[in-house]
């Protein structure tokens, strides 16, 4: 009988380990392959023997972006953003051709993508890349199979093995639509605005001014909630504060509150505190006592999630989501991605509740609800998406450690508690007089612990009862006085709330809330204070209140909402992906082009809050043309700012700027400037004007004379490059002749460094090519540290290949492996 060949991709490395290790029954072996393993075993697929291969992506194989020709902020309009030729580009190098390698012959492929709407659109990323290699299929017979999971189990991995379906293109079509609406929009905004206002102030801090369809309408609920802090006017008011004497020895006075709450005029408090101050008893009018209830949750889904991380273990949402992923695919929690708070009708809630009965940490409690009965849980929503969350596999703190271990038991606790019963109280409320005015006090009593047994925090404290009080009692006054307070304002908005309003609104999805907040603190339009609260910078609030002089609507959570409405009928079959496109692109364009004409009311609120480029920063280098001193804007972005030629010249960001021993580039008289990241990360020269001006074909802009082909110049690639870089696919190792005397060499596009010989004395590149393809170094030691026999000095040699030299090399960052791969071992040097 013919074998099979079945090719099964997931999205992740470490995930396509975990399930072929399931699906084979642990006889998967590993093929090591760039830019993801290979897991193989022999099976049966379908009633026929098969060959199983499974590798993973790492998420998005493609990603969206303009044609090269728009993507030159200088020559491009934004305003031809909106119909620009876009295409999709392979966001990591090598992964088509790997996906194409292994799927070649292959008789049908099987996609473990993460089951989301992300993850159908990836789905078809694969499906696009490997289906021409594909072996033809017989008549009739599918090739291409969709698994649906939701937990790393053995039960639910084999379940979705049995049951395998198809892929939904119109959930990847409203991805798509997704991806396409909010690069358009986001960069036609992003670059008017940057390039308006970069240009013309000096302290902005910030890379870019972006704007995002979801990350502006996010930054307008902080600013909001800003805003009406600092409207805010605080009225004094006035209170009567009674506390009555302790009726036993160890018990502390009860305090009472009015019945009036307050008076806003202290003549009217001062009179009505008279007359009670000077009645030494209170008397009770009545005592009511009303049994109620806290409800237990319902059940995890993604939001909750985020916010209880935030608000009860200080974890930002997208570190949060990060554990949390983390924690699924080692098998501990189910799927952490999912709207929906209904725990589906099979779900075998007993058993998992067995399985966290034998912890440590909680399992009494959960034992406790097997042994009372499971109570029904709440009625949550059903989204048709994955079940809650909750925990699969049984953890210890041994297991798991920091915040992995908070969060699992944060998810764990959650889910006993959904299962217990509610907490119930008594709830005992008396009313006294004083001198004809009334005061109430008020307690609770537990009466059922319910979920709070295991969700604790969420319990009464136990001095919020109050002494047993019968109708006509009297209590001896301690004290009365008038109480001098403020009105308060809101307090600052936090993650946890944040969370909510975006919930609310519809911005975002539950897959990229986390995104959105993440990105208004990297683009410091906002800061996280104290309790994980959301503090708007400068510059975010004139962000925001400038939109609202212009469009209101750019920054209104409904706006989002309404787009995301539309996404949905895309994913839901109900709308066609081109016509929302269209229609959604053209009411963008229609807006920016209003923005545009009417930036001038922005720029007077940036105006007033921000210096001039002229005002800002200090002299360091000559500009060639004029010959005056460019000041140096160390703020983001880093600068230098020609103020008699008015012209900017943007520098590399993330690291220290100095002028570079008044040398000047020989290509246009620019005095040249020293790029460095610290002692333990990498250093290069730079022409400011070529680092703008790309003076060579191949040079792209925000090069340095690391990149610069220039035949002569002593500090360019031809004079100091090595070799290809031992990580990425598009870098040279450059010897970083500044570097000395811990001399070192660094790849010029990725963050690869490598330390070479400390007890060198100088180092140059020689000139000469190993069999390998590396350039030699003509190394010289320092004569008293030496690791030369015989007490030499000097020796040329491959860094990679020569015997001494190849064992003084460190790579501080990256992967150590040979510059040309598995071309072999080249030359030996030669010493002298």
């Amino acid at each position: 009988k013919m074998v099979a060949t079945v090719l099964m991709v997931a999205e992740k490395p470490s995930l396509a380990q975990s399930l072929s290790k399931i699906i084979s029954r642990g006889a998967a072996v590993e093929r090591r392959e760039r830019p993801t393993s290979v897991h193989e075993w022999r099976g049966t697929f379908r009633g026929q023997p098969a060959q199983f291969k499974f590798t993973a992506v790492t998420g998005h194989v493609y990603s969206l972006d303009f044609l090269a020709e728009f993507n030159n902020w200088d020559n491009t309009p934004p305003v031809t953003l909106f119909g620009a030729a876009a295409e999709k580009k392979e966001e990591r190098g090598g992964m088509t051709h790997h996906l194409q390698r292994e799927a070649k012959g292959c008789t049908y492929l099987v996609l473990w993508l993460d089951c989301d709407r992300e993850g159908e659109n990836i789905c078809f990323e694969v499906i696009d890349i490997v289906k021409r290699v594909l072996s033809r299929p017989t008549s009739g017979q599918r090739q291409i199979w969709r698994a649906k999971f939701s937990a790393i189990t053995d039960r639910d991995i084999n379940a979705a093995m049995a049951s395998l379906g198809e892929p939904n293109k119109n959930e990847a079509l409203s991805v798509d639509a997704r991806q396409e609406l909010d690069l358009r929009m986001g960069c036609a905004f992003t670059r008017f605005q940057t390039r308006f206002f970069q240009g013309k102030y000096g302290d902005l801090d910030s890379t870019v001014i972006s704007y995002g369809p979801c990350q502006t309408p996010t930054l307008g609920l902080c600013v909001d909630r800003h805003d009406k802090i600092l409207r805010f006017k605080p009225e004094k008011f006035w209170t009567i504060a009674v506390r009555l004497k302790a009726s036993g020895s160890g018990s502390r006075g009860l305090g009472l509150e009015w019945a009036r709450g307050r008076v806003f005029e202290h003549e009217i408090g001062a009179m009505l505190l008279k007359p009670v101050a000077a009645n030494k008893e209170a008397k009770v009018l009545s005592v009511t006592e009303k049994e109620k209830s806290k409800a237990r949750p319902t059940a995890l889904n993604t939001v909750e999630l985020m916010r209880v991380c935030s608000s009860g273990l200080g974890m930002g949402p997208h570190h949060a989501m990060s554990v949390a992923e983390r924690l699924y695919i080692q098998g501990y929690i189910s799927y952490p991605r999912t709207e929906t708070t209904a725990y589906p009708a099979n779900f075998d809630l007993k058993e998992v509740l067995q399985t966290m009965s034998k912890s440590p940490t909680w399992g009494k409690e959960a034992q406790a609800v097997l042994d009372n009965g499971i109570v029904r849980p709440k009625s949550g929503q059903d989204h048709g998406d994955h079940p809650p969350i909750t925990p699969i596999r049984l953890a210890s703190e041994r297991d798991l450690s920091g915040d992995a271990w908070s969060l699992y038991d944060m998810v764990a606790r959650h889910f006993v508690a959904t299962l217990s019963g509610d907490m119930k109280y008594l709830q005992t409320t008396a009313t006294f007089d004083i001198a004809g005015e009334s005061f109430t006090a008020s307690g609770k009593q537990v009466l059922s612990r319910g979920f709070t047994a295991v969700m604790h925090w969420l319990a009464p404290d136990e001095d919020e009862a109050i002494p047993q009080l019968r109708q006509g009692d009297t209590l001896a006054v301690d004290s009365a006085k008038l109480d001098e307070r403020f009105t308060q304002p809101p307090g600052p908005l936090t993650e946890s709330e944040l969370i909510s309003l975006m919930e609310k609104f519809g911005i975002g999805t539950d897959a990229s809330m986390a995104v959105h907040i993440n990105n208004i603190c990297e683009r410091n339009y906002v800061t996280i204070g104290s309790g994980r609260t959301l503090v708007p910078t400068n510059l975010g609030v004139v962000l925001v209140h400038g939109y609202q002089q212009i469009d209101r609507e750019l920054v209104m959570p409904t706006m989002r909402a309404a787009v995301e409405k539309r996404l949905d009928l895309i994913a839901t079959g109900k709308a066609d992906y081109l016509t929302v496109l269209r229609e959604t692109l053209a009411a963008f364009e229609a807006k920016f082009r209003y923005f545009e004409s009417k930036i001038s009311a922005m720029d007077e609120l940036f105006e007033a809050s921000f210096s001039p480029l002229a005002a800002t920063g200090k002299p360091m280098s000559r500009c060639a043309h004029c010959g005056r001193f460019m000041k140096y804007i160390a703020s983001k972005p880093a600068r230098l700012y020609c103020p008699t030629c008015d012209v900017t010249y943007s520098l590399p960001n993330n690291g220290k700027i100095m002028l570079y021993k008044e040398l000047k580039c020989p290509l246009d008289g620019f005095e040249l400037l020293l790029f460095s990241t610290g002692s333990r990360g990498k250093s290069y020269v730079l022409c400011p004007h070529c680092y703008n001006n790309p003076p060579f074909p191949g040079m792209s802009k925000g090069s340095g004379c690391n990149h610069c082909t220039h035949p002569t110049c002593q500090h360019s690639l031809i004079k100091h490059g090595v070799c290809p870089c031992v990580e990425c696919d598009t870098g040279v190792l450059v010897l970083d002749h500044n570097s000395a005397p811990k001399y070192k060499m660094a790849c010029n596009v990725c963050n690869v460094v490598i330390s070479l010989f400390d007890d060198a004395h100088r180092i140059a590149v020689s000139g000469d090519i190993c069999g390998c393809g590396s350039g030699t170094l003509d190394v010289v030691f320092n004569k008293n540290k030496t690791p030369l026999p015989d007490g030499g000095t000097e020796l040329s040699g491959c860094p990679f290949c020569h015997e001494l030299l190849s064992t003084l090399i460190e790579v501080k960052k990256g992967a150590s492996r040979h510059p040309m791969h598995r071309r072999g071992r080249g030359g030996r040097g030669r010493g002298r």
